[in-house]
């Protein structure tokens, strides 16, 4: 009977794994709503005290306060700070330091608001139909050669040319001789 209690809590354990991967990865991917349902699911399965439970409670302490829910995420960090290992403990100290901190103004010429094009109605169509229509252009027009204006040009002899011929003839009698 003590086997079988062992390969439930391995079998909960992997399912916890998979549930903290999906949290970790709904995070990544700004839906900060799933990753805290999933990142919960997979504490449930975990002991809170132990490694992995301490990593999964700090992933929620930072979706809690991506989704805006920063006194869940603060309430969090200050159990996290008494977390027997000390790595966890560590971070929760840490994240619960920013999170205290006081939120700066920002001038509101320093904020650049992107619209949302979703809105406009038919507005993929139009994306499309602008896509198409740059791609067929340039493939139809060929690209425009630069002319040099030869009247702007300075061909007056600055002797470097003869110099440099010089030069080189001298070095390669030179190379000639020794050889010899």
């Amino acid at each position: 009977m003590l086997i079988f209690v062992q390969n439930v809590s391995s079998e909960s354990l992997e399912i916890a794994k998979a549930t903290y991967q999906s949290g970790k990865a709904a995070f990544e991917k700004g839906l900060y709503r799933e990753a805290i349902e999933q990142l919960e699911k997979a504490i449930a399965l975990l002991s809170r005290n132990s490694r992995l439970g301490g990593e999964v409670q700090i992933w929620l302490v930072t979706a809690y306060e991506a989704a805006g829910r920063t006194e869940e995420a603060i309430a969090l960090c200050e159990q996290l700070k008494r977390h027997p290992h000390s790595e966890t403990s560590k971070q929760a100290r840490e994240l619960h330091y920013i999170l205290k901190a006081p939120r700066l103004q920002r001038p509101r010429e320093w904020m650049t608001e992107i619209p949302d094009l979703n809105a406009i109605p038919d507005n993929e169509t139009k994306i499309r139909l602008a896509v198409n229509n740059t791609k067929s252009s340039k493939k139809q027009m060929p690209p425009e050669r630069e002319f040099v204006d030869l009247t702007q040009v300075n061909t007056r002899d600055n002797r470097f040319i003869w110099m440099a011929l010089i030069v080189i003839g001298l070095t390669l009698g030179g190379l000639f001789w020794l050889s010899l």
